[in-house]
Parts: structure tokens; sequence; C-alpha cells
């Protein structure tokens, strides 16, 4: 039954109804121990002998226990069917808001989901209705009664409540609150934390609009427009905060922000003035990677779109017990998620894009042109005019063969075959080790084969290289060659479809069909 003013919850004093919601009723109530009020969520009566839902309930407390941070409500315990909980008050989000004044929230709601991503936990329903602002401007999300830990099994939802109830025995459904929920949460799949930055991207664009981003006739249109109705940022203005909102908001979960983090970073150092946006085809932050081997090494893994570009900002120092040592060669993995770079001390050292530590690979002391694996897990380079290589997550520094120059580049195909210079020849070698084999390719000097910084294309079986002056593509099964392009450079294959090199310290783009060379 519902509780009334004056009831008893244990020692609590119920004062008055909050709000009711799919996983509870919210009520107002005093503690007298401590003589202040707090807020009571009381599982309903009609689910309290559920076994699934009260399970589900106590599991809430468990999450909100996990999270101490200023920006998320804090929970004091549990009362029989009850989690008592801290009282914020104010008012919920409301837009529109001007972005001077949206941003500083936006910061604190990205703040909140940062803290209970770092500990495994996803919000899965982050809406205005559940984030409160205080009389003096703190931020804090309440309710993550829909959170679940990262590694739990999917959950199923009743279609019956604006935010979808949850039932822990079956699987497929969706779960969520449909204008807000995530288009992968929408499909009824498994989701991570990028459903949240999903749902901060809706918040956001409501908090500066003042206009919800999906809001259909009914639930079903509602998640039809989660799902397919075209992403309209031009009401935002443009610069680094549309372009941050662009990426919050792409289905493509590959493209999407993979951490809060950097939507914090983005907020954080936002001027009030829209980016210049450059004609360049080019992504802005790839020509700040100071040679092509880096660009080479590294833009393969970038989904590059000409039209789009889109751009990432952030800020490399060597560990500390190495600073104040410089940084050359940054080169991103395949997977977009880590970048390693040599110091000037001529080690390795990497850093994960969503987190602000650098780390020190050890073995690597004197690495040159490294290069990834397409698996963004293990590294090749050279070093004391050898080819090694090593897993980034430990392991031992493995070498795999000689080579007499220090500085001609290799490449790791998808096969795991690895292409490397010598110095006068390209050579190539399984990345377990093993023989060698030279490649007679084009691109003779005389009676030595000055062929130097091979780069894989994308089937692991041909690749592109240089020699004399020109770029040529040749096969590493049969060695045959052909001229792609008269520059004196070393080339990367960029999906979805260009080869960049670089000509008097600029970087440019020609169109590349990868199938037909």
């Amino acid at each position: 039954m519902p509780l009334s003013s004056g009831d008893k919850l244990g020692p609590y004093e119920i004062l008055s109804l909050l709000g009711k919601g799919g996983m509870g009723e919210v009520y107002r109530a005093r503690d007298p121990k401590l003589n202040r009020e707090v807020a009571i969520k009381v599982l309903p009566h009609a689910l309290a002998n559920d076994a699934d839902y009260l399970a589900r309930f106590q599991r809430e407390a468990q999450t909100l226990a996990a999270l101490n941070h200023p920006n998320i409500a804090t929970i004091y315990g549990l009362e029989a069917n009850a989690i008592v909980m801290e009282l914020v008050e104010g008012a919920t989000l409301q837009g529109p808001l001007p972005l001077s004044e949206a941003l500083p929230l936006a910061k604190q709601i990205a703040e909140a989901l940062e803290a209970a991503h770092n500990k495994g936990i996803i919000h899965r329903d982050l809406k205005p209705g559940n984030v409160k602002v205080t009389p003096e401007g703190v931020v804090k999300v309440l309710d993550f009664g829909l959170a679940k830990a990262v590694n739990e099994r999917p959950v199923v939802v009743g279609p019956d409540s604006p935010t979808l109830t949850l039932r822990a025995t079956e699987a497929g459904l969706i779960l969520g609150t449909a204008g807000y929920m995530s288009p992968e949460q929408a499909a009824g799949k498994t989701v991570d934390r990028r459903a949240d930055i999903w749902s901060f991207g809706v918040v956001l664009y409501e908090l500066l609009t003042g206009k919800r981003m999906f809001d259909g006739e009914t639930i079903s249109h509602t998640l039809a427009d989660v799902l397919r109705a075209d992403i309209d940022l031009s009401k935002i203005p443009e610069g680094a905060i549309r372009d941050m909102l662009g990426r919050c908001l792409d289905r493509n979960l590959k493209n999407r922000l993979s951490h809060i983090g950097e939507a914090r970073y983005v907020i954080d150092h936002y001027a009030d003035k829209p980016v210049e946006r450059r004609k360049s085809a080019v992504p802005a932050w790839l020509i700040a990677i100071p040679t092509l081997a880096a660009v080479a090494l590294g833009v393969v893994a970038y989904r590059w779109r000409p039209a789009e570009p889109q751009r990432m900002r952030f800020t490399l120092s060597p560990p500390e017990e190495l600073k104040p040592s410089r940084i050359n060669d940054a080169i991103i993995s395949p997977d977009g998620k880590r970048v390693v770079f040599r110091l000037s001390s001529f080690r390795l050292a990497i850093r994960e894009l969503d987190s602000l530590a650098t780390r020190l690979l050890p073995g690597t002391e004197g690495a040159t042109d490294v290069f990834w694996a397409p698996d963004s897990r293990r590294l090749g380079f050279f070093a004391s005019r050898k080819l090694k290589r090593t897993d980034i997550d430990g392991g031992a520094v493995i070498t795999l063969a000689e080579s007499n120059a220090a500085r001609n580049g290799g490449s790791w195909g998808a096969n795991d075959v690895i292409l490397f210079g010598t110095g006068t020849k390209l050579r190539k070698i399984s990345a377990a080790g093993g023989a060698e084999t030279t490649l007679a390719v084009a691109g003779s000097t005389g009676s030595e084969n000055r062929a130097f910084y091979p780069f894989f294309l994308p089937d692991g079986r041909r690749f592109v290289y240089t020699a004399d002056g020109k770029i040529y593509l040749s096969d590493v099964e049969s060695g045959a060659s052909q001229l792609v392009l008269a520059a004196d450079s070393n080339a990367a294959y960029a999906e979805p479809g260009y080869l960049l090199y670089a000509i008097d310290s600029k970087l440019f783009a020609i169109a590349f069909d990868a199938n037909k060379g």
C-alpha cells in the first residue's frame, strides 16, 4: 500500500510523496536520529513479493553504495524494501540554456558518469528527469535503478512504462526511457558505457535547445526515430561543442566517443567561440603529427570521412619519471583506442586515449620505426639494428630478425606476416619468428633493391612501398609490382579508399581503390 504522511518505515517518518517511477515510489522522510530529511525509495507493494524485482532493487542499492561522488545522490542505507538516500532539493534539468550556463551543468553530469563508468557501472536511464540541480548549482545524477555492472548478463523489460521496467530472467528486449536510450538499447542489444554517452548527448541537446531530440507520437514511434531518424544539430552553434555532440550521437559505435571523459575534456577546454573549420579534407589533428612515418603507421585505422572531418584533441606527456623528455612519432593503434610514441630518450611510451596515464613499455630502449599489429595489442619496432616485437600488456621483447639499417620501416599484415626494410631490400617474416624471405620487387638501383617503408593494404597480402622516388604497389606472394604515384615519400592507406603521402612537409591524400590498385 502507498505510504501516507505520518507513517513510519523503520525509524523514518514519512512526510510526503515525491514521485513515482517504474522501480518504485519516492518519499520525503525525516531521520530522527540525525535530525535530517532524506529521500526513501520504496519498492511498489505489487512487486514486493516478486523475487526478480526484489533482487533488482537490492542490486540498485549495491550499485549506489559503490558510487561516492559529489554529483551522484548518496545512499545512506537500506530499510526493508526501501533505499534511504540523500534528499536533493532543486529542479530537474530544463532548457533552453545558453552555452555559458548549460556547459557547467553538462560537465558535472559527465563527471558523474565518468565516476560510475570507472567502477564498471552504466546508468542506462540518463534523462533530464534523473538529473537535479541544487540552488547552489550542483548537479546530482539520480536513480541508478536501471544501472547494471558492465559484465552482468542482459536483462528484459516490459513495455508498460515510459521508463521501461525490467525482469532479470529473460533476454533480448529493451531497457531505458524511449526518447533518451541509445540505438543499441532500442534494438535490444547488449550495451556498454557508450549507451550513456549517447544519452548524455541527447540530454545536452535538449538542455541547449529546449526541444526533445526524439519525441514520437507513441513509444514505438520514438524508438523508431532513435534507430533511424536523421540527427539534426543545426540548432547547436557551429564549433567544438557541436562536433562533440555529433560524436556522442553517432549510431556507429566505432565512431562514437568511447569514454565520457573525452566529452568532459572538450567542455572543460571550450573557449566559448566556434572552432575554425578547415577546408582541407585531412583531419586537423593528423597535421600535428611530426613525421609521415607516424601518419603512415597510425592513420590506417581511422575511418576517415573527408566530407566531415573528425577531430580529437589530446595532450601527450612523458611519464613523470622521464620528464622533460620530448615526444616524437605518435602512432595511433588500428582500433583507435591508444597511441604509442617515442620519447627523445628513444624509449616507447603508451597512453590509452580514454585515460590520462602514460606508461613506459619495458625493453624498448633505442626503438625506432614503430608499427602496430592489426589486433592493436602488439607492436613491432627496430632497435640495435634488429627487428623486434612486444606485447603492450607486458611480456618479453622478442627479436625476430637482423636489419642492417635502423630506419627502413615495417608493416604487420592481417595474416601475421611482417614486412620490413633492411637498408637495401624488403623482407618478410612470420610474426612468430622463423625464416626470412627477400621480396623481389620493382625499384632496383644497380644490383641492389632500394625499397623502403612497406605498408600493408587491408587484405594483408598486397602492400605499397617506396623505391627510387616513387610509390609502388606489390603482392607479398608474387612480388609483382606496379607504379602507383611518382612521389618521393612513404605512403599509407586509409579507409574508405585513400593513399596518404607527404611532399615538402605537407600531407596529401589521393583516391585509391584498394581492390583494383
